[in-house]
């Protein structure tokens, strides 16, 4: 039976029921408008033709789904410890902060569209370029929420601290990380949607093909030849990809904060 509390509780069951019940509403609603219609699969496919080339193309879209979810986390993993790191640093000195923080934000603002013909030119390789795309933009919603974590600690903890003769090290491991993780934890989810919508945008411009490519090649390609159904099969693929990685942050963010975080916590009816 499920519980009213922990993991598996009835409200979370409901939670992904839900949602699912929904979308496969709209999957039959689809089915339905397709076939009542008799729209041509070159124009829009039904649900069953596209899961028929999800299978038939598995040996195509297979290993560039493992090369997108590659980039993707590779970029992730280096945005939070590069994000993480350099707003530690950034919190130090206000002059700190006011020097160095404006080069983040320039690169944050700057189109990654633009600038990613100039990464393909001068990175050794085609999957440096790619992570460093993915890296760029996964890169600053972590810096900025956990600089505005840190900055947040309340001013009687900090006294607090310094009453009782704490260094700068020991104030920033025992009282400002922990109270910037609510912070930190939101930029984790931010961030890694944006590193999948960022390896596919530098995929789009790499326009790497053969057997590196990843989804976004395979999906232009499949335009290319009017190859509707698989088109509609590697957006499914990249979809589900950034529900996992959704579902992946928002799980590994009720962990750390759901014994103590009011954002987290079980509210009361």
């Amino acid at each position: 039976m499920l519980s009213d509390n922990g993991l598996f509780s009835r409200d979370r069951v409901l939670q992904i029921a839900i949602p699912v019940g929904v979308v496969l509403a709209m999957h039959v609603a689809w089915y339905i408008v397709v076939r009542a219609t008799n729209t041509p699969a070159y124009i829009l496919p039904d649900p069953i033709m596209v899961l028929q080339a999800l299978v038939k193309d598995w040996s195509i879209l297979w290993p560039a789904f493992l090369v997108t979810t590659k980039i993707t986390f590779l970029s992730l993993g280096l945005a939070l410890i590069g994000g993480s790191a350099f707003a530690i640093f950034l919190v130090q000195s206000r002059w700190i902060e006011l020097a160095f923080y404006p080069i983040a934000v320039v690169l944050q603002v700057t189109p990654i569209i633009a600038i990613a013909p100039l990464i393909l030119i001068y990175a050794p390789t085609t999957e440096v370029a790619l992570l460093v795309c993915a890296f760029l933009v996964a890169f600053f919603p972590i810096l900025s929420n956990l600089v505005q974590g840190l900055k947040s600690v309340d001013h009687n903890h900090l006294n607090l601290f310094e009453l009782y003769g704490a260094n700068r090290l020991q104030t920033l491991w025992y009282l400002q990380i922990p109270a910037a993780q609510p912070y930190f934890m939101t930029g984790l989810k931010i961030g890694g949607g944006l590193s999948l919508i960022a390896a596919v945008v530098a995929e789009f411009s790499a326009g790497s093909s053969g057997v590196g490519s990843g989804l976004a090649f395979r999906l232009l390609e499949a335009q290319f030849r009017l190859n509707i159904p698989r088109l509609f099969a590697a957006l499914f693929m990249l979809s589900a990809l950034g529900v996992a990685i959704f579902a992946l942050t928002s799980f590994i963010s009720w962990l750390v904060l759901h014994r103590w975080h009011e954002s987290s916590l079980k509210r009361e009816n």
